[in-house]
C-alpha cells in the first residue's frame, strides 16, 4: 500500500503507454520537478479523476448509521465464544461508525468495556465505562455498568471510589421499586458478595507493592552529539551530492550501543492489505482486524480501545489527547480526504502530512525554499556528473583536490546543527533521475489529482495569502505545494523507515489445522511433531483471546508430552504451567485451579519452591479464590 492501488496504477500506466511520442520524451527530459509534474499535470483529464473517484468510493471512511448494530452484534457474537480481544476490535469497528451522543456509541464502548474487563485491562475498562455514561448509555442498564465499575476498583485497590460506587448502587435499588426478573435478582446477589469484598479487604493490611515495577527504561545515549541532536558522539554527519546525508563512525562501536535515538518527523498508520472495494452493504461492513483497528493514527500505540474521529470512520487514537494533536496538526485537512488517501496509498499520504505540518514552521522560509527548486537548476539530472564532495559537521569544511572551501550541509541551520525538522526532510534528495519516467508520470498525476480534490472541497491552501516570486506557471499556492509532494513522493522511495511488529492473526490458524490434518494421515497420534502443532494452535488462539479454545489444543499437547516424558517430567511440568495460564486467563476458576495444583506438584520435583513459575502459579491461586463472582445474564439490547 506504499503505492497506489493497482487498479489506479495500471490505469495511468496504460495512459503513459498512449500518450504521444513527443509528450513522452518532454517528461522523460525534463529537468526539475516542477518541470516534470506541470508537463504531466496537463494530461490530467475530467474522466481521470471521475474514474478514481469511482474507486475511492470502493474505500469510503463515511459513518454508516446502520453498521453500529450490525458490528456491536458481531462483537456481542465473538463475546459469547470468549474471545473477547475479538469482541472489543468489533465494538470499535461499531463505535468508529456511530455518531457521537447518541445510544449506539454508548453501548458499543460499554460492551467493550466488558470486553476489557474480562482481558484484565481494567483502568481501560474503567475509562470505557466513562465514555458509554457520557454519551447517554440507557439508564435501564445503567447497574450492571456500575457493578462492572465497582469491580475493577476494587480490582485496582481503590476501594474508596468502590465503596461510593456500591453505595450509589444501593440508593438505586432503595429508591427505585426492584424489579424481579432473574438478570436483576443475580445483580444484586452479586453487589452483596461485591461488598463483604469490599470490606474484606478494608480490614487486610495492605499487600500491594507502594509502587508498580517500571517497565525497562528506554535506552539513551552514551553521549550525545555536538551538532547532531538526538545521536550519539560516536558518528558523524556527512554529505555527498549523490548520495545525500549520511553518518559515520568516528570511534569503535560497543555492540548494542544506541546510535540514532529520533522521533520520525512525520508517520502514517500503513493500513496493511486492503480488501477488494466494497461491492455491496454486506462486504462494507468487514469484519477483518487490520492495523488500523490495533495501532492509534498518531502516536502508533497499540490498544483495544480505539477512540474515533467524529468526522470519519476510519481516523482511530488511543486517547483524546491525540484526536486534539491529529486535528490541529493534519487531519482537519484530510478528514474529508480519507478514501482517495487509501486509494492514493501511503506515499501520497505522508507526502500531503508532511507540506501540511510545514504551515508549523518559518513558512515564509519553507516557500521560498520550494520556490528556489522551481526557478533554478538544481534538480537537473545533471547534477548526477557533478565532482563527488565529502562534507562534515566536525570540520566544517569541504576537500576537493587539495582545495579547502567552507560549506553547509543541507538541511542544517546556520549553525552547521542538524536538527528533526521540514527542512531536514526537505533536503532528501529525491534521486529524480533514477526514476523511470512512468513512475514520475504516475506521482505527478496522482499528486495533481489530490490538489484538485483539496481544491474542490474547498479547503484553504496551506499558505493562505502568502505570494511567492515563482515562474508564470506556478502562481496558484496549491501548485507550489504540489511540487513539494511530488519531491516529497520520490524522496521516500528509499528514504522512508518502516516500523514493524510481530502480529498476531487468524491467518495462521487455517494453515495449522491442514497441518495437522496432514500429520494425522501419517504419524501416530503421540508423534512429538502432533504435539508442537497443538501447542502452536494454542498460541495461536491465546493471541486472539480465545482462552477456552486454547486450553483445548494445550490438553492435546499435554497427552503427547506425558506420553513421550512421563507424567512427572519437567516437561509436563512446564506444560500444565502453560494450561494453568490460560485457564487462569479465561476465567475458568475451577479448571485452573485444578492446572495450578497439577503444575505445582509436578515443577517442585524439579525446581526450589522459590522459582519464577512456582511463586507465579501461587499468585494465580491466590488471586482467583481471591475473585468475586463474574455478574451472569446479559441483556439483548445491549449485549455483555
Amino acid at each position: 500500500m506504499d503505492l497506489p492501488v493497482d487498479e489506479w496504477r495500471s490505469y495511468l500506466l496504460q495512459k503513459w503507454s498512449l500518450l504521444p511520442k513527443s509528450a513522452q520524451v518532454t517528461i522523460s527530459t525534463a529537468e526539475t520537478l516542477s518541470e516534470i509534474f506541470l508537463h504531466s499535470s496537463l494530461f490530467l483529464r475530467s474522466e481521470d479523476e471521475k474514474f478514481l473517484k469511482r474507486l475511492s468510493q470502493g474505500y469510503s471512511v463515511g459513518k454508516d448509521p446502520k453498521a453500529p448494530c450490525f458490528y456491536r452484534e458481531e462483537g456481542n457474537k465473538k463475546f459469547q465464544e470468549k474471545n473477547y480481544s475479538g469482541a472489543a476490535v468489533l465494538y470499535s469497528k461499531g463505535v468508529s461508525h456511530s455518531r457521537p451522543n447518541t445510544e449506539d456509541i454508548s453501548l458499543c464502548y460499554a460492551n467493550r468495556s466488558a470486553a476489557l474487563f474480562h482481558l484484565g485491562q481494567y483502568e481501560t475498562c474503567l475509562n470505557d465505562i466513562i465514555r458509554a455514561l457520557m454519551h447517554g448509555y440507557p439508564e435501564r442498564l445503567q447497574p450492571k455498568l456500575m457493578l462492572r465499575k465497582a469491580e475493577c476498583l476494587v480490582t485496582l485497590g481503590r476501594l474508596k471510589e468502590a465503596s461510593q460506587t456500591v453505595s450509589d448502587l444501593e440508593s438505586n435499588f432503595t429508591v427505585k421499586p426492584t424489579p424481579t426478573a432473574s438478570p436483576f435478582q443475580i445483580l444484586q446477589k452479586n453487589l452483596c458478595i461485591l461488598k463483604m469484598k469490599i470490606q474484606e479487604k478494608e480490614n487486610l493490611p495492605e499487600i500491594f507493592p507502594t509502587a508498580l515495577a517500571k517497565d525497562s527504561e528506554d535506552m539513551d545515549l552514551r553521549e550525545e552529539n555536538e551538532h547532531i541532536s538526538s545521536a550519539s558522539s560516536s558518528v558523524r554527519l556527512c554529505t555527498d551530492p549523490l548520495k545525500g546525508r549520511y553518518l559515520i563512525a568516528t570511534k569503535d562501536i560497543i555492540p548494542g550501543e544506541l546510535l540514532v535515538k529520533e522521533d520520525a518527523f512525520v508517520s502514517v498508520l500503513n493500513p496493511g492489505e486492503m480488501p477488494p472495494p466494497h461491492q455491496g452493504l454486506e462486504s462494507r461492513w468487514d469484519t477483518r482486524v487490520t492495523l488500523g483497528d490495533l495501532y492509534c493514527h498518531r502516536c502508533l500505540k497499540h490498544t483495544l480501545a480505539m477512540v474515533p474521529c467524529h468526522g470519519c470512520s476510519y481516523a482511530k487514537y488511543c486517547s483524546q489527547e491525540c484526536i486534539q494533536q491529529a486535528w490541529e496538526l493534519y487531519h482537519s485537512v484530510e478528514c474529508s480526504l480519507g478514501e482517495l488517501l487509501l486509494t492514493l496509498g501511503v506515499f501520497c499520504h505522508v507526502a500531503l502530512r508532511l507540506t501540511l505540518l510545514a504551515r508549523f514552521e518559518d513558512v515564509d522560509k519553507v516557500l521560498r525554499r520550494i520556490c528556489d527548486e522551481i526557478n533554478n537548476k538544481d534538480m537537473r539530472l545533471s547534477e548526477s556528473k557533478t565532482l563527488v564532495k565529502t562534507f562534515n559537521y566536525n570540520q566544517g569544511k569541504s576537500e576537493e583536490i587539495g582545495k579547502t572551501v567552507e560549506t553547509q550541509i543541507p538541511g542544517c541551520n546556520l549553525k552547521g546543527k542538524y536538527e528533526n525538522n521540514y527542512n531536514a526532510v526537505f533536503n532528501l534528495l529525491p534521486h529524480t533521475e533514477n526514476h523511470s519516467p512512468e513512475h514520475k508520470f504516475l506521482c505527478a498525476l496522482s499528486i495533481s489529482a489530490l490538489c484538485r480534490q483539496l481544491e474542490a472541497a474547498s479547503l484553504p491552501a496551506l499558505t493562505t495569502g502568502l505570494k511567492a516570486a515563482v515562474t508564470p506557471e506556478l502562481h496558484a499556492d496549491w501548485n507550489i505545494w504540489a511540487v513539494a509532494m511530488l519531491r516529497h513522493l520520490l524522496q521516500l522511495q528509499c528514504n522512508a523507515q518502516a516500523i514493524t511488529a510481530i502480529q498476531h492473526t487468524e491467518q495462521a490458524i487455517p494453515l495449522l489445522l491442514r497441518c495437522r490434518e496432514d500429520a494425522e494421515s501419517f504419524l501416530s497420534a503421540e508423534h512429538a511433531v502432533v504435539g508442537e502443532i497443538e501447542d502452536n494452535l494454542a498460541r495461536a488462539y491465546a493471541a486472539l483471546g480465545d482462552w477456552q479454545k486454547s486450553a483445548s489444543h494445550l490438553q492435546r499437547s499435554l497427552q503427547v508430552v506425558e506420553a513421550r516424558h512421563g507424567p512427572s517430567s519437567v516437561e509436563m511440568g512446564h506444560e500444565l504451567f502453560k494450561l494453568a495460564q490460560v485457564l487462569f486467563n479465561g476465567f475458568a476458576v475451577p479448571e485452573a485451579l485444578d492446572a495450578i495444583q497439577k503444575a505445582e506438584d509436578v515443577l517442585l520435583i524439579h525446581s526450589d519452591p522459590q522459582s519464577d513459575e512456582i511463586q507465579e502459579l501461587q499468585k494465580m491461586r491466590s488471586c482467583l479464590l481471591d475473585l468475586p463472582p463474574i455478574p451472569g445474564g446479559s441483556q439483548k439490547d445491549s449485549g455483555p
